[in-house]
């Protein structure tokens, strides 16, 4: 049952700042908001009360900048309480907020900074400043706000002044909260995305496209005000902010938000969510952890937790009403209570929504959590739909498939079995670009993702590809490398890979090592670890190579790896290799790997 009475709708609040403010005034004692104050050693909470007063203040400096309705402001923080006020106190004197990543590229910054036309930007403090200076020529055309003081620069001059302290940019201000009188299709954010391929492009997202879209998720579970959400998927990262921001405004719900991704498994166990939305990579790292931890146990330790494994999988089909009753689910309680609790307890013990977006969860390790009790549900959308497109639902998950869509929202399958669809959370288009525009929206108002699917009998939608990420050999025969790529870094061996191949006989692969795991695999191997040139040798391509071919036993035949290039060099945002959302920049991989890539097919 859906505690409607609970939700505020998208057509009660109109604006984001409007459910802002009916949430203050339905709940203004209730914490909205837990964050970890270093200094106290605790986490501390924020009534909606509490927030309404800071966003007020935030509003008064606002003003006193001269800022008007419509102008861009860019907000580069961690997911923390100032990013809300930041926001709200923007969204209601009609601003729009330009997110940044915390570790984006300074020049993309630069890019994007440029291309919104921003008047000022808040950031974090000193080492975000340390690495922005090198676009000092784009941070002195605008105001810049840092949360934490900064002590003065010997460089810095008065025609290119260190950034303004948040206390000093706020001493004094006081006044009453400002809600605006903008409309439902104002322009809310321009979110950049993420530009695996090119310079990213701004999406125009309204109050309403964000509002519709957050509304639509409550009604995809059974969630209300009860319910502790912990965020650190980047509140940049449209998925975070819909679901994880404007959701639980909408519910009355509490965030909690986690100080880092390398201390979330203590923030897991102190604020034990009912509520946790990530992107695969998490996912794929706890299910690698685990499996590590595995490989050092007792092969009766194994074979215990292989029999949990399949039992909880067989206690979820039958809750599903896909499977019937069978005699070893009798089991369950005691192996969730010596092994499954104990990886559940991991995460809070209290896990009842753990959300899949972003990009591709493979079925391995969505049936892994799901088997060990923790229900995860897989979903799919884009920043260009606000986000979310589809979702699998508590009655019927499925968690190979990215579920069905969300009640309002049209999804078609099109030419070239490419996903369509169509609802209120459409994007108004890009910024300054009406031909990108025009090349994704079509007549009819029709968002084509780019992304290949297919239906099944229940009206579940299954991703099969992107039609422009497709690897044509020169046999003709095409492979989406995103599932083979996903099989191989199921083996905690393998952090990332990358299948090529275009145009040539046969499949190759870069792969990266997983850091812990190099040195022991070299070690079984009679290698010395600390000699990088071994990964060079015949004896580590061999093994390594079959290895690949197991877990890609069940691909075509012309869908197989005959060459491979290890590193234990990792792919990240900051060296452009990744996407602050995580996503392999294929064309700057290749480019970086350009010399080992054509040694893979020197002799061919």
């Amino acid at each position: 049952m859906i505690h409607e009475r609970n939700i505020i709708t998208a057509e009660q609040a109109q604006t984001l700042s409007s459910l802002f403010r009916i949430r203050l005034e339905q709940s203004p004692d209730k914490v909205a908001y837990q964050q970890f104050d270093a200094q106290q050693g605790q986490w501390v909470g924020s009534t909606w009360a509490e927030m309404a007063r800071e966003v007020a203040k935030w509003q008064a400096a606002l003003q006193a900048e001269g800022l008007k309705a419509g102008d861009r402001v860019a907000i580069m923080l961690r997911n923390c309480r100032e990013w809300v006020m930041f926001d709200q106190a923007c969204l209601g004197l009609g601003l729009v907020t330009v997110p940044l990543y915390t570790d984006d590229r300074p020049d993309n910054v630069a890019y994007i900074l440029e291309n919104a036309g921003a008047k000022l930007l808040l950031l974090e403090g000193k080492f975000q400043w340390q690495r922005l200076k090198a676009i000092h020529e784009t941070l002195n055309r605008l105001r810049v706000i840092s949360i934490q003081a900064i002590e003065a620069d010997p460089q810095d001059t008065p025609a290119a002044p260190g950034p303004i302290p948040l206390t000093h940019w706020l001493d004094g201000r006081e006044g009453e909260l400002i809600s605006g009188t903008h409309s439902a299709d104002s322009l809310a954010t321009i979110v950049y995305t993420s530009g695996t391929t090119g310079r990213s492009k701004g999406v125009m997202l309204s109050h309403y496209n964000l509002l519709f879209n957050a509304y639509a998720c409550t009604q995809c579970a059974d969630i209300d005000a009860s319910e502790v959400f912990l965020s650190f998927l980047p509140l940049s990262h449209t998925l975070e902010r819909t679901a994880g921001y404007y959701m639980p405004m909408m519910l009355g719900a509490e965030v909690a938000f986690s100080r880092s991704v390398q201390q979330l498994p203590e923030d897991l166990q102190a604020i034990r969510p009912t509520v946790l939305i990530s992107v695969p990579r998490i996912y794929e790292r706890i299910y690698a952890k685990v499996q590590m931890g595995l490989e050092e146990k007792s092969p009766l330790a194994r074979k215990l937790f292989s029999l949990t494994l399949d039992t909880g999988w067989q206690r979820f089909e039958r809750q599903q009403g896909r499977a019937g009753w069978h005699p070893k689910l009798l089991l369950w309680p005691l192996l969730a209570r010596i092994v499954a609790g104990k990886i559940t307890a991991r995460l809070g013990g209290r896990l009842q929504y753990a959300v899949s977006g972003g990009a591709p969860l493979p079925p391995p390790i969505a049936q892994f959590f799901i088997g060990l009790g923790v229900p995860v549900y897989h979903g799919y959308g884009m920043t260009e739909a606000s986000p979310v497109i589809s979702v699998n639902r508590t009655d019927d998950n499925i968690p190979a498939s990215i579920g069905t869509p969300l009640p309002g929202v049209e999804v078609k399958i099109g030419a070239n079995d490419e996903v369509l669809t169509r609802s209120p959370c459409i994007m108004q288009g890009y910024w300054n670009n009406a031909e990108a525009t025009r090349e994704v929206i079509d007549a009819e108002g029709w968002l084509h993702t780019g992304d290949k699917a297919r239906y099944d009998e229940h009206g579940h939608l299954y991703i099969t590809g992107r039609i422009k990420e497709i690897i044509v050999l020169s046999s003709g025969e095409k492979v989406p490398p995103a599932d083979m790529e996903m099989a191989i870094t199921l083996d905690p061996l393998f952090e990332q890979a990358m299948v090529v191949g275009e145009g040539k006989p046969f499949l190759s692969a870069i792969v990266v090592l997983n850091e812990e795991q190099w040195p022991a695999f070299a070690q079984s191997l009679e290698l010395d670890p600390e000699d990088i040139e071994i990964l060079r040798s015949r004896q580590v391509e061999k093994v390594i190579k079959a290895r690949i071919a197991q877990l890609l036993r069940n691909f075509p035949g012309y869908a197989q790896v005959r060459r491979i290039t290890p590193t234990i060099e990792q792919w990240n945002v900051e060296g452009g290799l990744l996407t602050p959302t995580l996503k392999m920049k294929r064309a700057r991989i290749m480019e970086r790997f350009g010399r080992e890539i054509d040694s893979m097919y020197a002799d061919y």
